[in-house]
């Protein structure tokens, strides 16, 4: 089934065209099956449908992420090698007061945006209030602490041209605080460029959903929807800079097409190769593969404002109901492991417990409980790449031992997370990554709903799936203002064992990334999170 995509217009960002290397490179991609491509850029053959926005205070997909993590600075980050160990990116250096609650950073001196423009306190402090003025999705990254469009002015100030404070309406864990900046909407953007993009008031919004604004190590140059994406060497960034000029990103969701593509030298790097095509590759003399776990876990949910799924019996039903050392011994080995928890391991308190497994006839008799032995129908929405789809199908072969008739509802990334967030789904298959390194990350959307109303402020996962969990809030609420770290630990212990028992989510496994790369790529490391693989240190020989 094809599924229309809505498509962008082939323009240059900030005004600019495409550099000559870059249309050299372009017509190398465009033809097929030609030599290597261009030793100063990096092609990678991935799938990013998911992308819906450039803009750092509303891109919250896994695509994204990447692009975000390479072309903005912030004011911290984490080492990819140890991501409990936080340094500065602009920060020079911080203090947290005696109360635990007011964070004060000095910037590094001479710094610049990709347009030239200096990089101060001001849009640091600028940055941070935009998001949370404008409230996109992930903003509660960033309103947890207690900011709100009314106080966010107070509370988030400069005070001085490379100095500037941010208090918190409750003493919580350091760390914490300062793993949350780490996050992609914690990106500093450019406030004199884009406020002079500014339209109607909207703080530079409608520009910056398709443009860049950034002082990373790369650009953004192009994103063209369920196409390509171009990114290009910052010359202005104040670190190393990259050695490569450009990395451009083609959509590719069929493994077999990258496997294709990359054989041919057609492309640099493959990010989407199912287990077998990677198997395939493994005596292939100039192909090298790299792997990473990552904070990365794979689910299916139930929305429970759907009259059978909101049973007890019924989500329990479906735990049962997929076959999860099958998936793990096809679908995802070598990229992934059966996991039945939302702390995915690496995290502070994440369970190892995979207490599920594939039995039907448990199924059938908690669904003749319910009331529901003859069965029901249902939908389940689901983004058409791998190992989704095929998660998918396995599932709904399973579920019809038992009765319940699964109709897949295929779409791409944008098209299914669209209508998850609206929650007008019946069931849907996704994946979710930590938007920093700390538990709380995930608790905080799988664990935690403070408002179940259609009209909430807050819209996390549990949300999505109408699951109203006034207790569990509290219990996760509690967890994350604990700052003795094995008390912490043991209290996500008891929040994931309840979790397993009663959520609507049936987690199935953690994803462990693996790229597969041509011989004279160097320097490629996947980070643990989505915004974490970073390009500038990658050579081509």
């Amino acid at each position: 089934m094809r599924i229309a995509r809505p498509t962008l217009p082939r323009r240059p960002f900030l005004g600019a065209t495409l550099a000559a290397g870059a249309f050299a490179a372009m017509a190398v991609l465009g033809t097929p099956a030609l030599a290597a491509t261009p030793k100063d850029t990096l092609v990678i053959a991935a799938a990013f449908d998911d992308i819906i926005s450039l803009d750092p205070a509303e891109a919250f997909e896994i695509s994204a992420g990447e692009l975000m993590g390479n072309a903005y600075d912030r004011l911290v980050r984490f080492d990819v090698a140890d991501p409990s160990r936080l340094s500065g990116d602009v920060a020079k250096g911080w203090t947290v007061s005696a109360d635990g609650k007011t964070f004060s950073f000095e910037l590094k001196p001479g710094l610049k945006f990709a347009s030239g423009n200096p990089l101060t306190a001001e849009d640091v402090v600028w940055s941070l209030q935009r998001a949370v003025l404008l409230d996109k999705t992930p903003a509660f990254i960033l309103t947890q602490f207690g900011f709100t469009k009314d106080n966010v002015a107070t509370r988030i100030k400069a005070s001085g041209p490379l100095a500037l404070s941010i208090e918190t309406d409750k003493a919580y864990a350091p760390s914490f605080v300062l793993n949350c900046l780490t996050a992609n909407v914690a990106a500093i953007v450019d406030k004199k460029l884009v406020l002079g993009k500014e339209a109607n008031g909207d703080l530079g919004y409608a520009w910056l959903k398709t443009n860049y604004a950034g002082s990373g190590p790369m650009k953004i140059r192009e994103w063209r929807a369920n196409e390509l994406v171009t990114l290009e060497r910052n010359d202005q960034y104040h670190g190393t800079k990259s050695a490569l000029a450009r990395v451009i990103y083609r959509h590719m969701k069929e493994s077999a097409t990258q496997r294709l593509t990359l054989e041919k030298g057609d492309v640099d790097v493959a990010r989407g190769l199912s287990p077998q095509d990677l198997a395939a590759l493994a005596a292939h003399k100039d192909i090298k593969t790299t792997a990473t776990p990552k904070g990365t876990v794979y689910y299916i949910s139930l929305n429970m404002k759907h009259p059978q799924l909101a049973k007890p019996e019924v989500r329990e039903a479906f735990k049962w109901l997929v076959d999860y050392a099958a998936i793990g011994d096809t679908m995802v080995k070598n990229i992934g492991v059966v996991h039945q928890n939302f702390l995915p391991l690496g995290l502070l308190g994440a369970a190892k417990d995979n207490p599920y497994k594939l039995d039907v006839d448990k199924a059938r008799a908690l669904l003749a409980k319910a009331g529901l032995a003859n069965g029901f129908k249902v939908t389940m929405d689901v983004r058409t790449v791998q190992p989704v789809q095929g998660i998918a199908e396995a599932v709904q072969q399973t579920a019809k031992r038992a009765g319940i008739e699964i109709e897949i509802l295929p779409g791409d990334g944008k098209q299914t997370l669209t209508k998850y967030r609206a929650r007008t789904h019946d069931m849907y298959i996704g994946q979710w990554g930590a938007d920093y390194w700390d538990p709380h990350t995930n608790a905080d959307t799988f664990a935690r709903n403070p408002d179940n109303s259609d009209a909430a402020k807050s819209k996390p996962l549990a949300w999505r799936n109408a699951w109203d969990i006034p207790e569990l809030t509290k219990k996760t609420d509690a967890a994350v203002l604990e700052r003795d770290g094995k008390k912490r630990a043991a209290l996500y212990g008891e929040i994931q064992a309840e979790f397993r028992r009663s959520s609507p989510f049936i987690m199935i496994f953690q994803q462990t990334e693996v790229a597969a790369m041509r011989g004279n790529v160097d320097g490629l490391r996947l980070g643990p999170t989505s915004d974490s693989t970073y390009f500038a240190g990658v050579t081509k020989r």
